[in-house]
């Protein structure tokens, strides 16, 4: 082997190392291994309940090109619907949980008064909200609030967690500047908290997009992609049905990745790894 041809094999193996082409690498094997695998099953089993890869495929690609005949609506709407609830209620979410798991964090009477309740409502499983919202909320608001108190939750304990997890040691030096309750709370308590605060973000959208799919395959009208899925279920086509699933894995992996991706530039730019 050329010296030239040896240079330019480490240069190769030497970029298969890279963490970002390794795991793409293994992701796509990962994946590949997965479609063969569905592949395999569903010609075997030869249900009409699972479909194969190429027939969902083709769903898929005709559920973006063409309207839903029982739903007069393409792929893209459903989407938009979707997207319109899983924003609004991450939004009421995210003003809802900040100022609370400050206050719980920061203030030792505000977590005395308001933990109990909130100990009371975590473990209720979103899902179980569906009936009242609806009743109280009715078809638009009713699934928005499901995911309300499905991100609620991760977010509030990561905040929660991040305040009480400042070390004693920046707030002493913070007090021994001369610094007020007040400055020793924007300076150093929400700051240090910001990374707690992005997990929570990255767990809260996982849990959400479980949220808004439920919510609408029970209560939603106006299209989504759980109603969506919920509705071609019941028609018996289910390589629609798996076409919308695969839409909403795919929307759960961006939304966390750009999370994840944001996450890891915070810590990096606080110093944390």
């Amino acid at each position: 082997m050329s010296e030239e041809e040896s240079r330019g094999l480490d240069e190769a193996l030497e970029l298969l190392n890279k963490p970002l082409i390794k795991n793409s690498i293994v992701t796509i094997i990962s994946l590949a291994m997965f479609v063969a695998t569905w592949w395999v099953v569903a010609i075997l089993a030869d249900l009409v309940y699972l479909p194969t890869p190429p027939n969902v495929m083709e769903a898929l690609i005709d559920s973006f090109a063409n309207e839903d005949p029982n739903l007069g609506v393409t792929m893209w709407q459903n989407i938009w619907s979707s997207l319109q609830r899983f924003g609004l209620g991450f939004a009421l979410a995210f003003l809802v949980a900040i100022p609370l798991g400050l206050a719980m964090g920061y203030s030792k009477i505000f977590d005395l008064l308001a933990k109990p309740v909130v100990e009371v409502f975590r473990p209720i499983p979103p899902i179980a909200w569906v009936p009242f919202f609806i009743a109280i909320f009715f078809y638009f608001w009713g699934p928005i609030m499901v995911i309300f108190i499905g991100v609620l939750f991760p977010l509030l304990s990561n905040i929660y967690f991040g305040v009480k997890s400042v070390e004693p040691i920046l707030l002493d030096a913070a007090r021994t500047q001369g610094a007020s309750r007040f400055q020793i709370f924007t300076k150093v308590v929400f700051p240090y908290t910001i990374p707690f605060l992005m997990t929570g973000i990255r767990i809260g959208m996982g849990i959400g997009w479980m949220c808004i799919v439920a919510a609408e395959m029970i209560g939603g009208v106006g299209g989504g992609i759980g109603f969506y899925i919920n509705l071609q279920a019941g028609l018996g086509l289910y390589t629609n049905m798996f076409a919308g699933m695969i839409v909403i894995a795919v929307l759960g992996l961006l939304t966390t990745g750009i999370m994840q991706y944001l996450e890891n530039v915070t810590n990096r730019r606080m110093g944390i790894r």
